[in-house]
């Protein structure tokens, strides 16, 4: 038996379920690394080791491995999920992302033929940036159009004749 120093530790049990989705952290590539960590750490708790042993072999401190088996057995493995950072909330809600998202794709501007991020962030009432980080998260370029459109001016043929004509001239001549 090894001679433990401090207080006697509870053996942390966890069940069939709990054990399943702490290995499912561990093993799945899109998980966090911090929340696969944790797990590690949980899982490794369930030995018969000490905090200073689990923390050697993960390289963590030997604080961080008891911190995680008390929140583990306080709130399960909801314990071990990252919760909301502090700071300022958020000011661009998601009916203003939406209203963003639906006005580009239909609806132009008055006079213009597509939206700039300053048209829409006037419009909008929204910075700049803001409309401009909102058409990068989608994908949005209003100012590239993949269909054809014609144009409403009566001389439009002739202006495009006599631009090729004359660009056959200049390169003929060149």
């Amino acid at each position: 038996m090894v001679n433990q120093r401090g207080r006697p530790r509870a053996r942390m049990v966890i069940s069939p379920s709990e054990r399943a989705m702490l290995e499912q952290w561990v093993r799945r590539r899109s998980t966090a690394q911090g929340l696969a960590l944790r797990a590690r750490i949980v899982l490794a708790c369930t030995s018969h080791r000490t905090d200073t042993e689990i923390a050697r072999e993960l390289q963590v401190h030997r604080q961080t491995v008891g911190e995680w088996r008390r929140q583990f057995q306080h709130a399960r493995l909801d314990g071990l999920l990252d919760e909301p950072r502090p700071g300022t909330p958020r000011r661009i809600t998601d009916h203003m992302v939406e209203r963003v998202i639906t006005d580009t794709l239909e609806a132009t501007p008055r006079g213009a033929t597509h939206w700039s991020t300053r048209s829409m962030a006037k419009a909008t009432g929204m910075s700049q940036s803001a409309v401009a980080r909102i058409w990068k998260a989608f994908a949005l370029q209003p100012h590239r159009v993949d269909t054809f459109k014609l144009s409403k001016d009566p001389l439009f043929v002739d202006k495009v004749l006599g631009a090729v004509r004359r660009r056959k001239v200049a390169d003929s001549g060149a």
